[in-house]
């Protein structure tokens, strides 16, 4: 199929190198880049959500706000 793309002068650049460098086409450096890009973006699995522990056993301290986080600072350097 034949399309016509916009690449950066410089990355073209780069790829037209590649593919001379290489003895191959032009068309299929940047086809094996797609590929290894979308190859790339299926093996990454999605990150499980982190859960903290809020409170009890294995919690915070009380007093504890994640959202000041000088005041975190003091108490985890015994500061306060």
């Amino acid at each position: 199929m034949k399309i016509t793309i916009r690449l950066d002068d410089d990355l073209l650049q780069q790829a037209k190198e590649r593919a001379a460098g290489t003895g191959r086409t032009l068309s299929s450096v940047i086809e094996d880049a797609l590929r290894g890009f979308l190859l790339h973006r299926k093996k990454r699995r999605k990150a499980k959500p982190i859960r903290l522990a809020r409170g009890g056993v294995g919690g915070f301290r009380p007093g504890v706000d994640l959202d000041r986080t000088a005041e975190l600072l003091d108490v985890m350097e015994d500061r306060r």
